[in-house]
């Protein structure tokens, strides 16, 4: 039994520390995409995503009906490059929660909308995450949007 301890406690920390590198690698992925985002730039964007990823927004129609809209990621990508550089824009996320199981992860990220300055909605996107040789790809993004109930 003596010997066996040692054996479990090490194995015990070697998975722990291999969770907490997914983890890390996983809010990175998001991160990095962000970055680009803000920064729009097209390049580390598309870095931070796999082949063929998905993009969809959750809104409402003009009567209050919920619509499921999906967006080819090149036309969403050149439509945030083109935004001038005098446009203030920032999306903070509120909070990262991310759970996966060997190569698929999942993040649910509430956040908050700034335009030039001024609160301009919150929602929630979830991502879906790939581990793609030893490297975690955004494959699937959905996100909510919203003005009300957004605790402002």
């Amino acid at each position: 039994m003596k010997k066996v301890l040692p054996i479990v406690l090490l194995l015990f920390f070697v998975d722990v520390t291999a969770q907490g590198n997914d983890e890390s690698r996983i809010r990175q992925a998001i991160e990095d995409f962000f970055m680009g985002f803000h920064a729009k730039d097209s390049v580390l964007m598309k870095q931070s995503v796999g082949e063929g990823v998905i993009v969809q927004t959750v809104g409402r129609t003009k009567e209050g009906e919920a619509i499921l809209r999906t967006e080819d990621f090149d036309k969403f990508l050149k439509s945030i490059v083109s935004i001038p550089d005098s446009v203030d824009f920032q999306e903070k996320l509120l909070s990262v929660n991310i759970q996966f199981d060997g190569a698929m992860a999942s993040a649910w990220t509430p956040y908050e909308f700034w335009y030039k300055g001024a609160f301009s909605h919150c929602g929630v996107n979830s991502f879906q995450l790939f581990k793609d040789k030893g490297e975690w790809k955004i494959i699937y993004l959905i996100d909510t949007r919203r003005r009300e109930g957004c605790g402002k």
